[in-house]
């Protein structure tokens, strides 16, 4: 038994020692990389080589023989990878019965989740004193006049503030940062700010406007009783609170609506040339709020008159401009969408080919036939069957059973298409003068390569210090799969972070796939001691409605593996901030990365003199 046992020890041991011997000769290949990267980040370097190397490695199988032998599987080593299976080393030596001292180790191998904790703290803040994760919060574009939402967000527990430069401008940018100061002085509380770079839009172009038309309808139950009766208000926004927030309708005499009275009846006739009544409901000297117990539809031009045969010019008034009702394309599965470099508002096709443009026109020289296309977050899919200078031909082989619309402005991933166009626009490289004045923090959208991080090194060259930290957000494939290049190029910077902006990369990788990426990011940046923001619909339905789903507290718990977790706003946010700090607070004593802590749970006593022996 004890040489089987032996021989046992003596075969773990060198595949073990065949392991270390690959780990150090992709040291050696990528020594100029680790010598380029700032002293500090040297070792946090050299770990994530070997951490790459691991990973190339299938070693399931050794795994398993390792677990059967009561040893270390090497399943938990991202923060010291080479220590890790230097002590599986020594222990296996011990036990084959061979001479240590086979392996020329340092003694004084940094504390790899010591490395996270300082750098965490460097770039995102200390850590908060109930929470071991940080909450960064986006600001709405309210933030810029209402210091009283930013000061709620900051008490209820917001540790960094985000902006996000694809909306707003420098003007509110300013404004944001000055609220974000005040209430810094006014609750004791520090709050970093962070400012996203917008990065390039690949969107759908626009779609031809329809009519203009209004269409207001009263509440009906299951077998169409009226329930509550449609309001509008007519004629110019009242200036205080007497409205409810219900549809304006602009009248061409603008003084007319003023003059109406509580309980006056206004006749009219409909687009569809429907004979309708509108009862006035309150008034002030701007207009009147009116109730209709039927659908209406408006149109410029519709005439509303106090008597049943108009005696006056008083007692008539028109309605007045109004907004062009936004149309969609129905997309069904075998249609033909056309992408076209052409941004004129594109016609709206019952039955295709439908055709509408593309914002990004490096796309047109980079896409391949055979290439997957995704819409609208994933809702509309097709691949590539032809590629012309200034169009891209798909097929669409996905939508939903009864067809899915497609509207203007959403988004278009290219998963399998290698992009020439660079991560920084020039409209970036124009905003980085704001970001570089008012920012603790700035995020770099669409990174794909370590060129696209180079290039914002270089635009920030002139940054004294390396004071202003740098995020980049991994929200592509390309990103994800080249990771460990993208961060040995960052740590040539002082202090750095990922984000992992899961909505974007959900949709190029797959939703099936998601949770596996997104762990993946996880254990390779603890390999480079490189702090997490785990990003994307956190608690989003919370901060949207008031009330969380079930899967979303599941998913915000999971994120306290992550140093940051990040907010998006809502109407509830503050809620939402509340609740998020309570889960994290609670799971700090259950999880620390991938490891389990067994604190005791009371609820599994078994010894419990009131469990119903």
């Amino acid at each position: 038994m004890q040489t089987s046992e032996s021989g046992t020890y003596e075969t773990l041991l060198q595949d073990v020692r065949l392991l270390r011997q690959d780990m150090l000769a992709a040291e050696v290949r990528h020594a100029a990389q680790i010598a380029a990267v700032r002293p500090r980040h040297r070792y946090s370097a050299t770990n994530l080589v070997h951490y790459a190397e691991l990973r190339a490695h299938d070693i399931r199988d050794l795994q398993r023989r390792l677990s059967e032998e009561g040893l270390s599987s090497l399943g938990r080593t991202e923060s010291q990878v080479l220590a890790g299976v230097d002590a599986l080393i020594a222990t296996l030596t011990r036990l084959a019965g061979q001479a240590d001292g086979t392996l020329s180790r340092t003694p004084d191998t940094p504390d790899g989740a010591e490395l996270l904790s300082r750098n965490a703290a460097s770039l995102l803040g200390p850590r908060p004193n109930s929470r071991p994760t940080r909450i960064m919060v986006t600001l709405p574009s309210d933030a810029a006049s209402n210091p009283a939402l930013v000061r709620s967000m900051l008490t209820s527990g917001m540790d960094i503030a985000r902006i996000n430069c694809a909306h707003d401008g420098p003007d509110k940018w300013a404004a944001m940062v000055a609220n974000i100061r005040a209430a810094e002085a006014a609750t004791g509380r520090r709050c970093l700010i962070s400012m996203d770079l917008g990065g390039p839009k690949l969107r759908t172009g626009p779609i031809q406007r329809g009519p203009a038309v209004l269409k207001v309808r009263p509440s009906r139950d299951a077998v169409g009783n009226l329930l509550q009766p449609a309001l509008l208000w007519l004629g110019a926004p009242p200036s205080d609170a007497m409205a409810p927030v219900v549809p304006v309708i602009p009248l061409q005499e603008a003084a007319w609506a003023g003059r109406r009275r509580i309980g006056e009846k206004i006749r009219l006739v409909d687009a569809r040339g429907s004979r309708r009544i509108l009862t006035v409901e309150k008034a002030d000297s701007d207009g009147c709020l009116v109730s209709v117990p039927k659908t209406v539809y408006f149109v410029p031009g519709t005439a509303l008159s106090t008597r049943k045969k108009s005696a006056a010019d008083d007692d008539t008034a028109h309605v007045g401009p109004l907004p062009a009702f936004e149309q969609s394309m129905l997309i069904q599965r075998g249609d033909i969408l056309v992408l076209t470099r052409d941004l004129t508002p594109a016609e709206v096709s019952a039955d295709g080919p439908h055709r509408i443009g593309c914002t990004l026109a490096t796309v047109f020289a980079d896409a391949r036939p055979g290439e997957r296309v995704l819409l609208d977050d994933g809702r509309i899919g097709g691949v590539i069957t032809g590629v012309a200078a200034d169009e891209l031909t798909v097929e669409v082989r996905r939508a939903g059973v009864n067809g899915t619309r497609l509207r203007a402005e959403k988004g278009i991933n290219l998963p399998d298409t290698r992009l020439s166009q660079s991560a920084l626009t020039a409209q970036d490289i124009e905003d980085l003068a704001s970001v570089k004045q008012h920012a603790d923090i700035v995020a770099i959208s669409f990174v794909r390569s370590a060129a696209d991080v180079r290039e914002l090194l270089r635009h920030l060259d002139d940054v004294q210090d390396h004071a202003l930290d740098v995020v980049l957000k991994i929200e592509t494939v390309a990103a994800f799969e080249s990771l460990p290049q993208i961060l040995l190029e960052a740590m040539r910077w002082e202090d750095i972070g990922v984000m992992i902006a899961r909505g974007d990369l959900a949709v190029e990788a797959g939703f099936e796939r998601m949770a596996e990426v997104q762990e993946e990011i996880l254990w390779l940046c603890e390999a480079a001691h490189v702090p997490v923001i785990w990003a994307t619909q956190v608690l989003d339905t919370m901060a949207r409605t008031g009330l969380p789903s079930r899967a979303e507290v599941t998913d915000a718990a999971m994120a306290e593996r992550a140093e940051c977790v990040m907010l998006n706003k809502g109407p509830f946010i503050d809620d939402a901030i509340s609740m998020l700090a309570g889960i994290l607070t609670r799971m700090q004593d259950h999880t620390q990365k991938k490891r389990t802590l067994l604190r005791r749970l009371r609820a599994w006593d078994l010894d419990d003199a009131d469990s119903g022996e």
